[in-house]
């Protein structure tokens, strides 16, 4: 969806308009998802179904979109995934209370601003098509997922950035305190390891 259609379908949904409601949460609740298992570890990724932290996401944000302003290209999935990452966050604290600390699964840093993009699993909804075609995505993002897990945290956390998210080198540099030439270095290494990592049988 480009964003000017989505400009619109917010103002409608902002007047509590059914449809554009409906048409929001179809269109991006799957790349939120997306996103959000690409964050998780193995391990709570095997405790917590993402779909309810989405569903929950989406309903916080459905309920609050005066709090929303549109300014940017990619302000909307930007405040979607930042509404979800604050739901797994607490879901994160909650394990860690009750002393099920299952690792550090979440390699983000909450302070981020989140932009539209990316090219490893960042698409629209699969929608209607074949078994094998949905079958077939679903491995791919299996092994996306099980690749990036294998890598170091600050490996994974930059690709997450900038191949899912499509944060700008200089975007990058700024959340994680590096400069931008320092950035390109480290993700030429994070997408090297990560070819290694996802051609493993």
């Amino acid at each position: 969806m480009n964003d000017h259609k989505t400009q619109h379908l917010v103002a409608l949904a902002k007047q509590r308009d059914p449809a554009a409601l409906n048409q929001l949460c179809s269109v991006y609740g799957e790349r939120v998802r997306r996103i959000i298992r690409l964050r998780m570890g193995a391990e709570l990724r095997s405790k917590l179904d993402s779909v309810d932290v989405v569903q929950d996401a989406l309903i916080q944000a459905m309920e609050n979109l005066t709090d929303f302003t549109y300014r940017n290209e990619g302000d909307f999935l930007r405040w979607l995934c930042r509404i979800a990452e604050n739901k797994l966050l607490d879901i994160f604290k909650k394990f860690h209370a009750d002393k099920r600390y299952i690792g550090r699964e979440i390699s983000f840093k909450r302070e981020a601003q989140r932009t539209e993009g990316g090219s490893l699993g960042a698409a629209g909804p699969v929608g209607t098509t074949t078994p094998s075609v949905i079958v077939s995505k679903k491995e791919a993002l299996d092994k996306l997922e099980a690749a990036l897990d294998e890598l170091k945290p600050e490996y994974k956390e930059i690709i997450v950035l900038k191949k899912i998210e499509g944060l700008s080198y200089a975007e990058i540099a700024e959340k994680i305190g590096k400069s931008p030439e320092a950035v390109g270095m480290l993700l030429s290494r994070a997408m090297a390891a990560l070819t290694i990592a996802y051609r493993k049988d």
